[in-house]
């Protein structure tokens, strides 16, 4: 075999016309997989469970396969769609009567903040830092834990948050990244400082070595008081 061989890299042994094949190929796939999407009634793939998303993996598979190689035929790909089809509608079924079925292939919604907190329990479970959540809060104006009084991690992976209303609002964590929030081993002075592990806040001495009365960490953030802007 020779190296860089363009011949070999662009086309092999097929020839120009097998470029349309491909096309067409391509376009069965995208019909197939989009068909797919339209008759299990998902409007997009950030409503995909897990369950749905292994069944949209499976599909694309096999439509990826039968985009490009010559030796696979169509109709076996159309089998593996109506197949996909008929699980997928029997097991939402069987999951309408098995709420066991359906928490074990589905999930169930989880509890990640509560009055401004992290629920560490959740996170420990779900393997996740604090950190993975700081983008999607900032994405829904929030600035502070003390902002929120209930966020819950959804089975589409989605956070819905539901908020203090202004006057309730708490001291909490700051959710800016790291370079634009100050954090502290020893505090600089005595103050109000929000854990950075759980969002606890408690009243820090300056340079002390304090631990968190909730998590035991030791590492502070100065905490932030103001409401949220709509």
């Amino acid at each position: 075999m020779t190296a860089f061989d363009w011949q070999r890299m662009l086309m092999d042994n097929f020839s120009v016309l097998f470029l349309g094949e491909v096309a067409l190929r391509a376009l069965f796939a995208f019909v197939v997989v989009f068909l797919f999407l339209k008759v299990s009634g998902r409007r997009g793939i950030r409503q995909l469970s897990l369950f749905e998303l292994v069944m949209i993996l499976t599909l694309g598979s096999a439509a990826g396969d039968v985009s490009f190689y010559e030796d696979v035929p169509l109709l076996p790909v159309a089998v593996v769609f109506a197949t996909l089809l008929l699980l997928y509608r029997t097991t939402v079924l069987l999951m309408s009567h098995s709420t066991r079925l359906s928490n074990w292939l589905e999930g169930k919604p989880v509890t990640i903040i509560k009055d401004g907190l992290y629920e560490l329990s959740s996170l420990d479970r779900l393997n996740i830092s604090s950190d993975e959540f700081f983008m999607e809060l900032r994405q829904q104006s929030v600035d502070h834990l003390g902002q929120v009084r209930l966020g819950i991690l959804e089975t589409d992976g989605d956070i819905s948050l539901y908020f203090y209303a202004a006057e309730e609002t708490r001291p909490g964590l700051s959710v800016l990244p790291p370079e634009h929030r100050a954090v502290y081993e020893r505090v600089p002075a005595s103050d109000l400082y929000a854990c950075i592990r759980c969002g606890n806040t408690q009243l820090v001495e300056g340079q002390q070595h304090t631990l968190c009365v909730r998590c035991d960490h030791s590492s502070w953030s100065p905490a932030l008081r103001h409401s949220r802007l709509r």
